[in-house]
């Protein structure tokens, strides 16, 4: 039976005490969430509708305005009137196919806030607001109605007046034209200079140690949000379309938004641990899941295509690729990536530098490549096959190339070099997902904007890149376990994100340097170990060549660990500094622990654990690790629950164990 398959369980409610005559006199809508921590109060003035948000009765959203234009008719703000709100609340479990935990609870309580013009052409617009324990989601609703059938936004303005000048760990970027690779800056509030675009999520940490994101779910047919400070508010901006001429959005009625996501809690890893993006996100569209089978693939472009000792040469052929698959199937990796050789793509293409020329066709291979017999091999040794491609030679001939995919028996593919989340880009990686599952393809977008929790609607979305990560190790420094740390604490809010992880060449910082074949790597073994669990990332990369991995210290860990768990915990975390993630895939748990360019001991709680004594397989940076990083011990002992155990991290370092019930 398809995990997808359980039946949701829904209980909605109407609260008289909250939509009383005398509030509405106020003007006061006020909705809390099931615990009362979350509290959402929204009010209409003169300027139009204002909202607030508090946590345990502090405020960490104060009055913040809510106004949209259009090209025909104008603004929607001022001059309006609120009709009576709906409230309900819902109590819901559903099963994630791929995801950080497999059952979800998704318990929230609701209102919907009809707003109409008082004037004019007295269009309606409703404002739909969820409480949930760990955040508060809205999103704006344009029903079916007279005179008005369709629309062209130019600019949605919702702002977020945040109090207390919090701390801010963000990535700022030049345009919306970008794949969201960079460095996140932590500055305080006061300090971001205006009309500076930031991206999201957005990490915002306050005085009492409350933590905020902002972010989106469910961004379907619409403009990819953005982050402006102006006057010392924080307003949305919307990714613009193509054409030029300012519009965000065009829709035809009825139609809805995205929805505003501010994750909220007093532990930063709630924030990690919640599955707000994906319960804001409708069910599965994919009735049949069960071709669907995350795991970790090659990706042999990231090490410069090495082969070692062998008697064919190497390229475009399937000699190349028997050499690689012969390594999954060796070793239990699910996947082995096709991309390119010698610069050119597999497929036929008369481009430069991978753009499509053209002539480009994604469903011919280049000669001397059979990708019938790649994938017949691949299928003899259980290996699955998956190729590279870039968005635009794809979106060509879509129907066509899919068709041919699943006659070869490829089982997914890697879409790249997007860059672009304006309202065609996403409705054509909505139209991609759609495509792909109808053909048992998974998929893997590349150079794209980060996940808004799509995976719950179509799970055959397994990655998302959008992060600055170790395919740079060929090009520069970058990346190093100072960029590391921010990561999810920032990007991974948004969810799952590919990191090229599995680079086995790891030198002391004096010793790095650019080398596009074999690239070296900073920080530890161990570090890069735990990358694995530490981020969330269902369709991982084990990207180094196979004689990098042979009899290496570690390579047990990378074979075992999961890509997709039921549980995830977050043991401990310090933001910018260190993180202990726990995770589940059946009685065995998997704890990554990393730490920035700083040493330190870190105490690792088991308290996540249930009952009874577990076998812990134990890898940890050698004492040697600043001078020799690949260096590791492993031990195996026998932990519980009420245990403690007190890691050393070395600068750049890291620890990982897996823990199995005696």
């Amino acid at each position: 039976m398809p995990r997808l398959a359980m039946k949701p369980r829904l209980y909605f409610f109407f609260f008289g005490w909250l939509a009383a005559l005398p509030v509405l006199a106020q003007q006061d809508i006020r909705l809390a969430s099931p615990d009362g921590n979350v509290a959402f109060t929204f009010r209409l003035t003169d300027d139009g509708p204002v909202y607030r948000v508090a946590f345990k009765g502090k405020t960490l959203v104060d009055d913040s305005k809510l106004t949209l234009s259009f090209r025909e008719n104008g603004t929607f703000g001022k001059g309006l009137k609120v009709k009576r709100p709906r409230f309900r609340e819902a109590d819901e479990t559903y099963e994630l196919v791929v995801g950080k935990a497999k059952t979800v609870r998704n318990r929230y309580r609701e209102v919907t806030i009809p707003l109409v013009e008082r004037r004019g052409p007295r269009r309606r617009i409703s404002l739909v607001v969820r409480a949930y324990d760990d955040g508060v989601a809205f999103r704006y609703e344009f029903p079916s109605q007279r005179n008005w059938s369709s629309y062209s936004l130019t600019d949605e303005r919702t702002t977020f007046r945040l109090a207390r000048n919090p701390k801010v760990r963000t990535l700022f970027l030049p345009g919306f034209t970008t794949s969201h690779e960079g460095e996140y800056a932590t500055l305080s509030l006061s300090e971001v200079k205006d009309d500076s675009l930031m991206d999201t999520p957005t990490l915002f940490e306050f005085p009492d140690q409350t933590y905020l994101a902002i972010t989106e779910a469910a961004l379907v047919d619409y403009a990819g949000m953005y982050l402006i400070k102006r006057n010392d508010t924080l307003t949305s901006q919307l990714s613009p379309l193509p054409n030029g001429d300012g519009t965000k959005v065009k829709a035809v009625l009825p139609h809805r938004s995205p929805w505003r996501v501010l994750l909220i809690g007093d532990r930063v890893g709630a924030l990690i641990e919640s599955n707000l993006l994906t319960n804001l996100n409708e069910p599965s569209k994919i009735g049949d899941v069960s071709w669907i089978l995350p795991g970790k693939s090659t990706f042999p472009w990231w090490n410069g295509n090495v082969v070692t000792d062998t008697t064919f040469e190497p390229g475009n052929n399937f000699e190349t690729a028997k050499h690689y698959i012969d390594f999954c199937a060796e070793n239990g990796l699910e996947y082995h990536s096709v991309v390119e050789h010698g610069g050119h793509e597999w497929y036929v293409s008369d481009g430069q530098n991978f753009v499509p020329g053209p002539n480009a066709d994604v469903a011919r291979p280049v000669p001397g490549l059979d990708m019938q017999k790649i994938c017949d091999y691949g299928r003899q040794r259980g290996v699955g096959i998956r190729v590279w491609v870039y968005w635009e030679a794809l979106n060509r001939k879509l129907d066509e190339a899919f068709a041919q995919y699943e006659k070869w028996g490829l089982r997914g593919l890697m879409v790249d070099f997007m860059d672009r989340d304006d309202q065609e880009m996403v409705n054509l990686q909505e139209k991609i997902l759609r495509k792909a599952a109808e053909h048992k393809l998974h998929i893997q977008f590349h150079g794209a904007y980060k996940p808004t929790g799509l995976h719950r609607t179509y799970p055959n979305e397994f990655t998302r890149e959008g992060t600055l990560n170790y395919e740079n190790n060929k090009w520069n420094s970058r990346v190093d376990p100072d960029h590391d740390i921010n990561i999810p604490f920032t990007r991974m809010l948004a969810g799952s994100t590919d990191y090229h992880l599995g680079g086995f060449r790891a030198v002391p910082r004096s010793q790095f340097k650019v080398q596009s074949t074999e690239p070296l790597m900073l920080g530890t073994r161990c570090h890069q170990l735990a990358m694995y669990v530490v981020l969330e990332n269902y369709q991982g990369m084990v990207c180094d060549y196979p004689a990098a991995y042979r009899g290496q210290a570690g390579f047990d860990f990378l074979k075992q660990v999961p890509t997709v768990w039921d549980e995830t915990r977050v043991v401990d975390a310090r933001v910018g500094e260190w993180i202990t993630i726990a995770r589940r895939k059946g009685a065995d748990w998997f704890v990554g622990t990393i730490t920035n360019w700083t040493a330190r001991e870190v105490p690792i709680r088991l308290d996540f654990l249930p009952d009874g004594a577990y076998s812990a397989e134990l890898y940890a940076d050698a004492p040697d690790a600043d001078q020799h990083p690949n260096h590791l011990t492993q031990q195996t002992r026998t932990v519980r629950r009420a245990d403690t155990l007190t890691v050393q991290l070395a600068a750049g370092g890291g620890q990982v164990m897996r823990l199995r019930k005696n």
